[in-house]
């Protein structure tokens, strides 16, 4: 873009040399001491606006402390935070920022998050619990194991997948960008053709044809062409990195605002994904807490979230689980198999008894009670014999049903997909508002419901957060991930909501759409002005009105359309209080 001020320049400069070389009076060295300060000048400016959002992805980095405490050799040493290496032993005190990510080894204690989840209130920590860099111990001393360090952390992560996005071109930048450079060949020639016009055709002085042609080559630099759509991403994927959703390029920033059905997860997205073993039901004969114990001991290596559920409350009740398990097997989506103490233990849905033979009517009315409170239901069989059926309870997240009220509002489809069983998806979905619902689906499965969504021609988004999710994530147009997720989901999508907040995902449609009418204003912007500007440059209105359009004057209206560009894309900010207000 800078060829046609490179053009102008030596033109005027080097015709200015002519002249003085010629004795002659006139000359253009003013002018190009002008040019060369506007354009500058509309430069700086351009930088000033879009820097604001590099400014405050690098003050992340500066959460990180300059220096760690670690222990070696059986010594406490400070050493600077850039020499600390992975498998160093750090020692952190109340009130120390944490240098690097990494894993507890001793101790607990409270860490604000915030930076990086959004969350406001510290998170207990203990042993093998990760601790994330730049984040805040907030009580007591831990030791910790340095697990990832310099540009592998979280936080450098974060601002690494920022500047990429920033650094991508949507679109609607490749059309701008195709039509700059037709704009150059279309200025020179512009410029050429003026010249001979007033020249040779109007009989005019080589010093004003010289003027209309220089100033028509500076006013068509298409600058603010250039800029219409790289400072709406950068605003757009800054302000949206401040409320912790991560839009990892600048096509999927733009996509976004095009999504017609979103696809969402039940487990861990629409609810806490943290079930409590809230009922149990055994048949005659049989206690809960040996029921609890025999499923405790077939899901122990499991990290489900009911597993979790179910070994926190045998945990909560004392129960010693069993050590003597054989024969253990994981049947995807639906259960565990296993033996133990020589029984043989099926633990699972009631979709995985009815497969495997096992009549459920002896307890089919608890399960049909705990179904109609939107419970999911685990089912234990022994000896191929239904003994217990498990009710675990599941917190809807409370901005859930404010997000699908929204967005039903858009007019946007709203869909949940789980492997639970349909009346208790459909009790989850009437809480939260949602009406479409596809319950019983295997993992493997989930891509095709997402697919066949597609097929119905609506423009698809998914919304996950675990390992299961990563196939249906990829086969949506945008993938989204909850940040609180697996590694998996988040590599596999496109849109990373840090807060595992449903209601961002509300916000990132709102910026995406705010951020596409920005890029179509400052195109149009950038197109028409540079259409109107060049004819008046070759001196269109001079016979009529006198008007001429020195090269200075030129290039400072050039400039200004730039700036006029730049600071309607730092208007982008202004819809910062509906990001807010969801």
């Amino acid at each position: 873009m800078s060829v046609l001020i490179a053009v102008g320049i030596t033109a005027a400069y080097s015709f200015s040399v002519l002249l003085t070389i010629l004795q002659s009076a006139d000359s253009y060295y003013e002018a190009t001491a002008l040019l060369v300060t506007f354009v500058l000048f509309g430069h700086w400016m351009e930088m000033r606006s879009r820097r604001g959002t590099t400014d405050a992805l690098q003050a992340l980095l500066q959460l990180v402390p300059p220096q760690a405490r670690i222990r070696r050799d059986g010594k406490e040493i400070l050493i600077p935070t850039s020499q600390v290496q992975v498998g160093d032993i750090i020692i952190l005190k109340p009130g120390d920022r944490v240098p690097v990510d990494g894993t507890i080894d001793e101790g607990d204690t409270a860490i604000d998050e915030s930076l990086v989840t959004g969350e406001s209130i510290p998170v207990a920590k203990k042993k093998g619990d990760n601790v994330i860099g730049g984040s805040i111990n907030q009580s007591g001393s831990v030791r910790f194991e340095a697990t990832k360090v310099g540009e592998d952390t979280a936080l450098a992560q974060i601002v690494k997948l920022v500047e990429a996005a920033q650094n991508s071109k949507a679109p609607g930048q490749r059309l701008a960008d195709r039509f700059a450079q037709y704009l150059v060949v279309l200025a020179i020639g512009t410029g050429l053709v003026t010249f001979l016009v007033w020249f040779a055709v109007a009989r005019q002085p080589v010093l004003f044809a010289l003027t209309f042609a220089i100033s028509a080559i500076v006013i068509a630099c298409p600058d603010a062409l250039g800029l219409a759509t790289p400072t709406a991403v950068a605003v757009g994927t800054g302000l949206g990195a401040k409320y912790n959703i991560l839009i990892k390029d600048a096509p999927t920033l733009e996509r976004v605002s095009k999504i017609q059905s979103i696809v969402f997860d039940k487990t861990g997205t629409l609810t806490e994904g943290k079930p409590r073993i809230s009922e149990i039901a055994t048949v005659q004969g049989w206690d809960e807490d040996e029921a609890l114990r025999l499923v405790g001991g077939a899901e122990a290596d499991s990290n489900h979230p009911l597993s979790n559920a179910v070994l926190e409350e045998a945990k909560r009740r004392q129960l010693r689980l069993p050590t003597r398990i054989e024969r253990f097997e994981n049947l995807s989506g639906l259960g565990v198999r296993a033996s133990i103490e020589e029984k043989d233990v099926l633990v699972g849905t009631v979709k995985l008894m009815k497969q495997s033979g096992i009549d459920t009517a002896s307890l089919q009315e608890k399960i049909n009670q705990f179904v109609e409170k939107g419970e999911t239901i685990m089912v234990l069989a022994v000896d191929g014999r239904v003994i217990a059926a498990i009710g675990a309870a599941d917190t809807v997240k409370p901005t859930a049903k404010v997000a699908m009220s929204r967005l039903n509002q858009l007019g946007i489809e709203t869909a949940m997909i789980t492997g639970d069983n349909l009346a208790t998806a459909e009790a989850v979905a009437r809480i939260v508002g949602i009406k479409r619902v596809f319950a019983d689906v295997l993992p493997q499965d989930k891509a095709t419901f997402v697919k066949k969504l597609q097929d119905e021609g609506k423009f698809v988004a998914m919304v996950g957060d675990g390992v299961n999710d990563a196939p249906a994530l990829a086969q949506a147009d945008i993938g989204i991930a909850i940040g609180a997720g697996t590694d998996v989901a988040i590599e596999t999508a496109k849109v990373v909501l840090m807060k595992s907040d449903p209601s961002d995902v509300l916000r990132a449609i709102r910026l995406s759409k705010a951020t596409v009418t920005k890029m179509k204003q400052n195109l149009f912007w950038a197109s028409f002005y540079n259409i109107l500007a060049i004819p008046v440059a070759a001196g269109i209105l001079y016979p009529n009105f006198g008007i001429i359009l020195r090269p200075e004057v030129s290039a400072l209206l050039m400039s200004a359309s730039s700036i006029i560009v730049a600071t309607n894309a730092v208007l982008l900010k202004r819809t910062e209080k509906n990001l807010v207000a969801v």
